[in-house]
């Protein structure tokens, strides 16, 4: 069942209007399913906006529908880009076909598209790193937004050992890489690239510290290799200088990115909510490696 959008409002909303009488929790469902689609790309993201002139098509026979879903979820869609909630433990992309998170993403909308759409790499997190993470849906989308990558404002969570000695302030240095492929702070030279990282307390947690990290310019660990240089490794990060006393899992997510839209130029700001345990830590035991 299509029908046309005649007012701004969200994805959500606008099926509780058209079916008032179900309950929220099978609405939530519905759009879990991958079913709702769009102006021809399946939404899942309950506060998806849409405008007036957009085509809302409602599949509600499942065993008719293609089902299509991802291991992680779609923040942000439309026909230009595709904006996913990206997991720690999977590299953003790999130039030798393993599994990434382009790769998924990709045949996710090839899926969908029957092979006419595939996801273009805009900017990267490690592999270690969760959060917010953005894919253009076309070459010309992917060139726009890299062009227009300064005026992005990217923020992480960065739960770090200890306290910096001021509660707020900005790193910059000359970052190399060795040939252990290792990133750290040297002179400047020809090889080395000027990096910006601003930090903010949040708040105390135990013998830790909660930062707010805001970055002007994005290379590779910079913000794992700043905050190690004043003496504040990210907990987990034992390549940056952290203790190897707990789990290894690299407390850095993140958590917001506004940029301007590669077609109509229109901020838009996508957030990912902190993810489960992110404050907690375990102790690792004898048989962990």
């Amino acid at each position: 069942m299509k029908i046309s959008v005649n007012k701004s409002i969200t994805l959500f909303e606008f099926l509780t209007e058209q079916y008032h009488d179900s309950p929220r929790t099978r609405i939530k469902k519905l759009l879990k399913s991958g079913t709702v689609r769009v102006n021809d790309n399946s939404v899942t993201l309950h506060s998806f906006l849409l405008k007036p002139g957009d085509t809302v098509d409602i599949n509600l026979h499942p065993g008719i529908a293609v089902k299509v879903s991802l291991p992680f979820p779609i923040l942000y869609e439309d026909q230009d880009i595709i904006v996913v909630d990206k997991p720690a433990g999977t590299s953003t992309s790999s130039v030798d076909g393993s599994k990434s998170i382009q790769k998924i993403v990709s045949q996710h909308l090839k899926t969908l598209s029957k092979g006419t759409v595939r996801a273009f790499v805009v900017h990267r997190l490690d592999k270690e790193v969760s959060g917010v993470l953005l894919f253009a849906k076309s070459e010309i989308s992917m060139n726009t937004l890299k062009e227009r990558w300064k005026e992005t404002d990217k923020h992480y969570y960065a739960l770090v050992e200890g306290s910096p000695a001021e509660a707020e302030g900005t790193v910059k240095s000359w970052l190399i890489e060795d040939k252990s492929l290792k990133m750290h702070s040297a002179k400047e030279s020809p090889d080395a690239k000027f990096a910006i990282t601003h930090y903010k307390t949040i708040k105390k947690v135990n013998e830790n510290t909660l930062l707010d990290i805001k970055i002007e310019t994005g290379r590779k660990n910079q913000i794992r290799v700043h905050l190690s240089d004043i003496g504040c490794p990210i907990v987990g990060d034992r390549k940056y200088g952290a203790s190897a006393e707990y789990l290894r899992r690299v407390r850095l997510h993140a958590y917001s990115l506004s940029f301007p839209h590669p077609v109509s130029g229109e901020v838009i700001t996508i957030k990912s909510p902190m993810p489960n345990g992110f404050l907690s830590l375990k102790a690792r035991d004898e048989h962990y490696k």
